[in-house]
């Protein structure tokens, strides 16, 4: 009876509580996917709901982005949008998958009331349309208000400048006999800091010329209500990363009141094609600059990253600036600012970047080779050019066939050994950035910079046949500018030069011009160590 009694006791209290959790851990799991798919539901149906980018409408694809304010836009466009349905961030790009911008929703660029602080772009170009158009947008995109575009060559061609004229926010200086004169004028020539710069050939003279108009552009700026001036080349783009938004403007708000010079280290492109055509929509990849690597991966990997070329960057490695407009603000070379009355509070940048697309299209060997009339020689290139590999491509483009021009290109520019740029990447040598190319993607895609050129074009035909004379007049490219005002230009210099070495002997305490430069060699690192 004992053992009967002990089959039918009462299983234990604890027994029957592992049983309920379990009972309800089943039904659970039940009813999870039937609760998941009513979420998901709610999240997919948009009827009644206040979805915030239906308020964003689809962008205009035939509209021209910053057109709103163009002399060549009409009244009522800046005025009066037509409302379009936005399902998504899709539409709101063009139907891309590229990155939302919080100010520039459907790609209207008037925002010169709205955002703070107000940058200045400023250049000295001779591109086309083709790479000054998508560079401009860009830059409209990350918040830029003005653009001061010191144009000669092909930038300054009646139908070139007629589009760039017509963008707002666009200002076009022509290299005319007039400017000749009134930079020839300049107080620069009687100072020492840019004399060993002075009448020397190619890029020494587009170094001086640069600097020429960039004191120009700082009373241009100032005149603007302008906050920050930045010197940028058109195969130049700003990368503000490290900002809470992809935009230059929240990149400079976020810089201390007692800052005055913002430095930008570069990053060089990578090409891993010989192909190229549309750098801006086709590069990706991206050399490091040494202030953002860890001092021992760059020594380290440095006879790999630099593939037998003379240095590590094909080209400059010092970055550019944005400065903040003050008084007393002066030019001090190509990439850097400084004032003249005291020494600049400067900061560099820990993410933000600017991006350097140098040598990318194949053709860009003798489009370079064309501007400058050097030589070939090794002694005569160092005149013309102050970086090793612009003196060893000219070379080769003079002298070479276009066939060992290729060959040479893929072994000195082309990142064509996927092992070695998986190797590099790994170790941080070597970037992905895709931001630039979805945003000029994007613009592409909604029609915005093909729409500037046809629109522009369209609408100043008229314009243009009347007015062609005057414009040919006012453009001058710097090979035919005027020999008499070139002579008088160089009498005057060299009258000013001679008051500057005088100067010099009493003056000694400013700093040259700071040259485009290369980053540190191994010679540097065996110096250290």
């Amino acid at each position: 009876m004992a053992g009967l009694g002990a089959l039918h006791r009462p299983p234990p209290a604890s027994s029957a509580a592992h049983q309920g959790f379990a009972s309800r851990v089943l039904l659970l799991l039940s009813a999870l996917p039937l609760v998941l798919a009513t979420f998901a539901f709610v999240l997919q149906w948009r009827g009644g709901v206040d979805d915030p980018a239906s308020r964003w409408p689809a962008a205009d694809a035939q509209r021209f982005p910053g057109m709103d304010n163009s002399p060549l836009s009409s009244s009522d466009s800046a005025t009066s949008l037509p409302a379009h349905p936005a399902s998504d961030c899709s539409e709101i790009l063009g139907r891309s998958s590229s990155p939302s911008f919080p100010y520039y929703r459907d790609w209207k660029f008037d925002f010169d009331k709205d955002l703070k602080p107000k940058i200045c772009i400023t250049t000295s170009t001779s591109a086309g349309l083709e790479q000054i158009i998508p560079w401009l947008f860009y830059h409209k995109v990350l918040g830029v208000s003005q653009f001061l575009l010191f144009v000669e060559g092909k930038a300054a061609k009646p139908h070139v400048s007629a589009v760039l004229e017509s963008i707002s926010g666009v200002k076009v200086i022509y290299r005319t006999t007039e400017l000749e004169e009134k930079q020839a004028k300049s107080r620069i020539w009687n100072e020492t800091w840019l004399a060993g710069f002075f009448y020397k050939p190619c890029n020494y003279e587009l170094f001086v010329k640069q600097s020429l108009n960039m004191e120009m552009a700082i009373v241009m700026a100032r005149n603007s209500g302008m906050d920050w001036i930045i010197h940028l080349d058109t195969d130049e783009l700003i990368h503000p990363a490290g900002a809470r938004e992809y935009s230059l403007t929240q990149l400079l708000s976020d810089v201390p009141a007692n800052v005055d010079l913002v430095i930008f280290p570069n990053y060089e492109s990578s090409i891993e094609r010989d192909d190229i055509k549309d750098p801006f929509s086709e590069v990706s990849m991206f050399k490091k600059n040494f202030d953002h690597l860890p001092r021992e991966t760059y020594f380290s990997m440095y006879k790999e990253a630099t593939r037998t070329n003379p240095n590590y960057f094909l080209t400059y490695g010092n970055g550019k600036s944005a400065a903040r407009v003050q008084d007393h603000l002066r030019p001090n070379g190509a990439h850097r600012w400084h004032n003249y009355m005291k020494a600049p509070n400067e900061i560099k940048l820990d993410e933000a970047a600017v991006l350097h697309y140098t040598y990318t299209k194949f053709s860009d060997l003798t489009s370079r080779r064309d501007r400058c009339g050097c030589k070939p020689t090794k002694d005569d290139v160092k005149r013309c050019f102050m970086l090793d590999f612009d003196r060893n491509a000219f070379i080769i483009a003079s002298t070479a066939t276009e066939e060992e021009m290729l060959r040479w290109y893929n072994e000195h520019v082309v990142w064509n050994d996927k092992q070695l740029n998986l190797k590099l990447l790994r170790k941080g040598i070597l970037t992905r950035i895709y931001t630039p190319m979805a945003i000029v993607q994007a613009l592409r895609e909604t029609g915005a910079l093909s729409s500037a050129i046809t629109s522009a074009q369209t609408l100043s035909h008229q314009r243009l046949n009347s007015t062609t004379e005057t414009l040919l007049n006012k453009t001058t490219a710097f090979s035919d500018v005027n020999d008499r005002t070139s002579k008088k230009a160089r009498t005057e210099g060299r009258e000013s030069q001679a008051t500057a070495r005088k100067i010099l002997e009493i003056v000694s305490g400013m700093e040259s011009a700071i040259p485009p430069m290369s980053p540190p060699g191994l010679d540097a690192f065996h110096m250290e160590t």
